[in-house]
This record gives structure tokens, C-alpha cells and sequence, in this order.
């Protein structure tokens, strides 16, 4: 695969529609809140994926997607942008030094979904993996940098601006890209995500049924 945003595209649409024969209904929970990254997303209404959709296919995608816009963003950061590349290199040996991160290096489908299913009283209590993510012994942080000059911050908010500015040029790049791909992904959704959706209904229409309820209302 080279570089380019449409072969980028292309992959990522690839793998995902690889993906979605595998997908299930979750049943476990549902979610207490929006998700920020699909609600209103235009990478999933460029998709065609808007509406009739549910969220953990949505997110899947739009994961996925995310993934091409940052990689070309940390790309321009890189090679154009030395004093945010160097902040962000200090930011993530922090990371390095601090405890476990559960929510890193997972599948597209799962990033940025709340791990820890809600509690419940009858349930034995093992670990969570925000338990996880907390050191059980604080250990030594890494040295602080010097502070930044008032032209050194000065400096990072101008090429801040120029990482959100390239950020937005490639989300519109990608978007379009992503139109074209609309009909085939329709019709995965049709073929691989209506008939668990439509198997639910009917099963939540069953067990709502009653032997005392009248026939034929």
C-alpha cells in the first residue's frame, strides 16, 4: 500500500468490510452517553452510514478512518512542525514512564469504548481495568522540561494551528474519498448487519409476547 490518502482509504474500507461478517450484537449493556467521535461525524455520513446503523459498526469505521487522519497529521508534524514534534515526543515519555493504559493498542472497533461494564452487586469482584491503569506504588516521575518561553509558547500555538488546519484539509480529502465507497458498504450493511438486527427485534418481540394478551390486535 504507498502513502496516499486514497489508497490509505481504501485499505482501512477494506479491512473493515473484512470485519463486519464477524460482528454480533452486543448485549451486555448499553451506553450511558453519546460517543464524540460518531455522533454527527462527517466520516460517517460521507460513508452513507448515518441512520439504520448501530454504533459499534459506526465506530468501527469511523476508528478506522481516525487512524488515516492521524497518521498523516503525525506525518506533517514531523517533518514541518519542530517544536510541537518535540512536545509531543516529551508527552508521550511521560506516558512511557506513568502505569499500564488498558485502552492502548487495541482493534479499531474497540478504541475509545469504555472497557469496564457497569458494576453489578451480585457479581464477584475481581479486577476493572481502570484498576488496572492505576499504579498499585507511585513511581518516580520523569524529570520536567524547563518551562517554555512566552515566544516559545507563542511559537506552539502558530504550529498548533497549522496541525489543525492541515487536520481539517485531510478530513475533507478523506471524506471525499470515502463517498465513493458508499454503495459497497450499504450493501455489507444490508447483507451482514440487518439480519442480527432484524433477529433481535424478533426475539424482543417474543418476549414481550403474552398467552393472556388478545389475538389478533
Amino acid at each position: 500500500m504507498d502513502g496516499s490518502i486514497e489508497s490509505r482509504v481504501d485499505h482501512e474500507v477494506d479491512d473493515w468490510l473484512n470485519w463486519l461478517p464477524r460482528w454480533r450484537p452486543g448485549t451486555h449493556r448499553g451506553r450511558a452517553r453519546l460517543c464524540r467521535t460518531c455522533f454527527g461525524s462527517p466520516i460517517i455520513g460521507a460513508a452513507g452510514l448515518t441512520t439504520d446503523v448501530p454504533h459499534a459498526v459506526q465506530h468501527a469505521l469511523s476508528m478506522r478512518i481516525k487512524r488515516v487522519i492521524d497518521a498523516d497529521v503525525d506525518e506533517y508534524t514531523e517533518a514541518h512542525l519542530p517544536l510541537l514534534r518535540r512536545e509531543i515526543h516529551l508527552n508521550e515519555q511521560r506516558k512511557a514512564a506513568a502505569s499500564y493504559q488498558p485502552t492502548e493498542g487495541l482493534d479499531p472497533a474497540y478504541t475509545g469504548l469504555d472497557l469496564d461494564p457497569p458494576a453489578t452487586p451480585d457479581a464477584p469482584y475481581l479486577f476493572t481495568f481502570a484498576d488496572l491503569a492505576r499504579p498499585e506504588e507511585p513511581s518516580a516521575a520523569p524529570v520536567a522540561p524547563p518551562p517554555l518561553s512566552v515566544e516559545e509558547k507563542a511559537a506552539i500555538r502558530a504550529e498548533l494551528k497549522l496541525a489543525d488546519e492541515h487536520a481539517a484539509l485531510v478530513g475533507r480529502k478523506v471524506c471525499a474519498e470515502l463517498s465513493r465507497h458508499q454503495a459497497r458498504m450499504r450493501r455489507a450493511v444490508s447483507d451482514f448487519v440487518e439480519p442480527w438486527v432484524l433477529a433481535l427485534l424478533a426475539d424482543l418481540d417474543t418476549a414481550l409476547d403474552s398467552p393472556l394478551w388478545p389475538r389478533g390486535i
